[in-house]
């Protein structure tokens, strides 16, 4: 299968992907742990089925030394035992910020709330920037169909 579009080759997809990574940059720098980062960007991904960014995150998120278990069980984070309370919330925020069209009130305050018990306001703009960073990155490559399973850890750094 192949893009619809090479992004890379297109100098208008091309300059806009940088402007995008280079945003994801300062969003890096809170003090959030880089498995955790790479657990929301995995959720965001699997609910909006974005096969290749599922296989970045993939990757990168256990490269950050997320084992085997807990990735297979990020689609079902609710029911696992693996995932401590400030994840739990991490991964909430990121579920109700990718799906706000599918409650008239978006986020609710009482996940807003809890995941402000966990992380301090640098942390939480990190957490709305990565959220809003990955479901973009999604989205241009479910338009374009981009195909997944070739990413290499770092292949983007």
């Amino acid at each position: 299968m192949d893009a619809r579009l090479n992004l890379s080759d297109n100098p208008v997809s091309a300059k806009f992907l940088k402007h995008l990574a280079s945003a994801g940059k300062a969003a890096t720098e809170a003090d959030i742990p880089a498995a955790t980062l790479e657990l929301v960007r995995l959720r965001a991904s699997q609910i909006n089925g974005c096969g290749f960014c599922i296989d970045i995150h993939t990757k990168e998120a256990e490269h950050a030394g997320e084992s085997a278990v807990r990735l297979h069980l990020v689609a079902a984070w609710r029911e696992a035992t693996v995932f401590t309370d400030a994840e739990r919330a991490a991964l909430e925020l990121t579920e109700q910020g990718t799906r706000i069209a599918d409650a008239a009130g978006g986020v609710s305050d009482a996940v807003w709330h809890n995941a402000a018990r966990h992380y301090d306001q640098d942390q939480l703009a990190a957490l709305v920037a990565q959220i809003a960073l990955i479901n973009a990155f999604n989205r241009v490559n479910v338009l374009i169909h981009k195909p997944a399973g070739d990413y290499r850890v770092g292949q983007f750094a």
